[in-house]
C-alpha cells in the first residue's frame, strides 16, 4: 500500500489524539560536526534542529529515511549507510499549527550517517538556513533545543 502525505486537518487531529513516530537525521561532516537547520514553523521554531521528520503510515523505515534525507538536505543517502543511536521522547507544548493546549508527542529514533566531503546540503521549506555546528558549540547555544541537545550528551 503506498504512502500518503495527510492533509494539516487530519495532522492535527491525529497530533492532537496520538503519538508521532519520527526519524531525526544526525548528520556528520568529516570535521566531526553536525548539520542542523534553523526551523520555521512550529514545535521547535525559531531555533536550531537536526533534521528529520514524521514517518508516514504504511512507509518503511528505510524508505522514510531516503525521503526524509532527499527533503529536507536535497541529498541522496542509503539507509543501510546509517547508525541507528537509539529511541527518544520529544514533548512540546505547541503543535505544528501552533496552537495552545494540545502539544505534540513524539517517539523519535536517531539515525547518525557521515555527509560526504563534496556534497553541500540546500535547505527545504520548513528551514531559513542549515549550518554545520560543531558538537561543544551547539552544546552550548541557546538557539539549539534542548531535544537536539539530547542526542549529543551521555
Amino acid at each position: 500500500m503506498p504512502t500518503k502525505l495527510l492533509s494539516h486537518a487530519d495532522l492535527g487531529t491525529v497530533a492532537r489524539l496520538t503519538v508521532l513516530v519520527a526519524i531525526d537525521l544526525i548528520i556528520r561532516n568529516g570535521r566531526d560536526e553536525v548539520l542542523l537547520g534553523l526551523r520555521n514553523n512550529e514545535p521547535a521554531k525559531g531555533c536550531y534542529f537536526v533534521p528529520g521528520g514524521m514517518v508516514m503510515k504504511n512507509e518503511r523505515l528505510a524508505e522514510a529515511f531516503t525521503r526524509l534525507v532527499k527533503s529536507e538536505t536535497d541529498h541522496n543517502a542509503s539507509f543501510t549507510d546509517a547508525r541507528l543511536l537509539g529511541a527518544f521522547e520529544h514533548f512540546y507544548d505547541t503543535n505544528r499549527s501552533g496552537d495552545a493546549g494540545s502539544g505534540t508527542h513524539y517517539v523519535v529514533l536517531g539515525y547518525e550517517f557521515k555527509w560526504p566531503d563534496a556534497a553541500v546540503p540546500k535547505a527545504d521549506d520548513q528551514h531559513s538556513e542549515l549550518r554545520w555546528w560543531p558538537v561543544a558549540e551547539l552544546l552550548a547555544s541557546d538557539s539549539v533545543h534542548e531535544n537536539t541537545k539530547a542526542y549529543f550528551r551521555p
